[in-house]
């Protein structure tokens, strides 16, 4: 295996004969035309509408089109059910805006990760890359990928139920063509999520507009009384909100890959605030489309709510709901794993995982081994794992460290005053958003305390693994000589590996210590 710097010798030229070179020698990897100096890098491919693609597509996932039952079973009325999607989405829109302040101000990508670590240091960055690496991710993109294998082969099996083992089957060929799209191409990946986008937004006017119209002709019958007070359960409020906060999830993705952004300064702001005035306005108008053909108690029952709007609207072409749902959880996937990538990419080039998870495709520009390292703990927890019982553990952890970040916000207006803020927002939004989220931290730990104290405690095994793999000089002497013998047996074995399976293929290390110092590996 040899080595080459990017910027010393023979950077982009073939050791041919032609060329002065010898027969034996490696030819140099052949750079892309449009490579910068033969400089490889993640490319800033993210457009303004590549952007709002991503956003758009991973918040908008399988839930508004099948279960949106739970903020008008803790509101208690159709009136107040509207209210707490219109409030969640200006709180997230408050969220989304204070991470715009973010990402302009720190313009690198990983996202909650990279905020953390920036305001309170590598300790608190690591625990929360730990439960995301081990747990959170996996797990979250195990439960979007079984929706898509249910919702794609509901067709084909109706009015039959669909067996556990092909939904996991097609579940299995869906992150795997996930995990290709993300390894092959980063513009495939972009123009396929702008795709699926439109797709979505498809079937929500779908919805939309059949629903509107009825209203609009005078079916009003189920907004009569929305607002009665005596069916109002402000003990429930909390947990609608708290629902409803979930249901926007994802407006944080695009900080994920700042990196690749074009003009971030301008561009992030714009898209997120494009992004969330068009999730906002679909939610809210697909809810009043279900209540105007469905009454609250239709509802409740209801385990798939698109589904039934369909049958009762649109007779047989309601086979093509399922169709649209699959396509929906496809998007979201594909979102979040093009996300996800970048966060372990950057961890690696901090020096928080291991050093090939930094390394990059000389010819297609991907990080395909941040892309790939989540693909087998996702297909183990696939087959064998209780996923829904691990996102449960997992599910506070999520509100919890993006308050931290937020309150990291708010921290280095006043440690760090002089930083750069092209997009600055007013301290009372991220002071809102960051309440709200431990807010709803609290309200897990008195809920269910029990799986939410599993999911800390999962979380704080964090902490003797940073001192075990990152803090060296802290490390056990047992542990030394132990990884002093095996390391370096391990990189024989994975350069064999390398040179044996990669022939054809050539990547680059960036040294965390010293970012423009690139090498090439092939």
């Amino acid at each position: 295996m040899t080595r080459r710097s990017v910027n010393g010798e023979g950077t982009g030229v073939n050791n041919t004969p032609q060329n002065g070179g010898h027969p034996g020698d490696t030819p140099a990897p052949k750079e892309e035309p449009d490579a910068p100096n033969g400089k490889v890098e993640l490319r800033k491919k993210v457009t303004l509408l590549r952007g709002i693609s991503i956003i758009i597509g991973t918040i908008i996932g399988a839930g508004i089109f099948i279960s949106p039952k739970g903020i008008l079973k803790n509101s208690g009325s159709v009136g107040m059910s509207l209210v707490v999607w219109i409030a969640c989405g200006v709180l997230s829109l408050f969220g989304a805006l204070s991470y715009a302040e973010l990402g302009t101000s720190i313009q690198k990508s990983g996202g909650h990760y990279t905020y953390i670590l920036e305001a309170f240091g590598p300790q608190m960055a690591f625990i929360r890359l730990w439960a995301d690496l081990i747990a959170i991710r996996p797990a979250g993109l195990a439960v979007i990928s079984l929706a898509f294998g249910q919702y794609i082969l509901e067709p084909i099996f109706m009015p039959c139920g669909v067996p556990e083992i092909a939904i996991k089957l097609a579940t299995s060929i869906g992150i795997t063509s996930v995990m290709y799209l993300n390894s092959m191409s980063t513009s495939w990946t972009n123009r396929i999520q702008i795709l699926l986008t439109f797709s979505k937004l498809l079937a929500i006017a779908i919805i939309i507009v059949p629903g509107l119209y009825m209203l609009f002709k005078g079916e009003t019958k189920n907004f009569e009384n929305a607002f009665e007070v005596s069916n109002i359960k402000l003990t429930g409020l909390p947990l609608a909100f708290y629902s409803g906060m979930y249901a926007y999830a994802g407006w944080f993705y695009l900080n994920f890959v700042t990196e690749e952004v074009e003009n971030p300064e301008k561009t992030v702001p714009l898209a997120i605030c494009i992004s969330m005035a068009i999730v906002t306005f679909c939610y809210v108008l697909t809810n009043v489309a279900y209540y105007t053909v469905m009454s609250a108690e239709e509802l409740l029952a209801s385990q798939a709510v698109a589904v039934t709007f369909a049958g009762k609207m649109m007779g047989n072409f309601s086979v093509a709901v399922p169709v649209f749902v699959a396509l929906s959880c496809f998007g979201s996937m594909n979102g979040c794993l093009f996300a996800f990538s970048r966060m372990f990419y950057v961890a690696s080039r901090e020096g928080h995982l291991p050093e090939v998870l930094s390394m990059i495709h000389v010819r297609r520009h991907t990080p395909l081994a941040a892309v790939l390292v989540l693909y087998p703990m996702t297909v183990f927890q696939l087959f064998v794992g209780d996923i829904y019982s691990l996102l449960n553990f997992m599910s506070f952890l999520r509100w919890l460290f993006i308050g931290v970040a937020v309150l990291g916000l708010i921290y280095m207006r006043y440690t760090r005053p002089d930083m750069p803020r092209p997009f600055k927002v007013p301290l009372f939004i991220p002071a809102i958003f960051s309440f709200t989220c431990f807010f709803m931290v609290f309200l897990s730990l008195y809920s269910d305390p029990v799986n939410t104290g599993i999911g800390f405690a999962i979380s704080l095994t964090g902490i003797p693994a940073y001192y075990i793999f990152i803090v060296f000089d802290r490390r056990p002497k047992w542990l030394q000589d132990g990884l002093g013998n095996t390391l370096p047996s391990l990189r024989r074995h994975l350069n064999a590996f390398t040179r044996h399976h990669c022939e054809n293929h050539t990547y680059y290390c960036m040294n965390p210590n010293n970012v423009s110092m690139l090498t090439l590996w092939k």
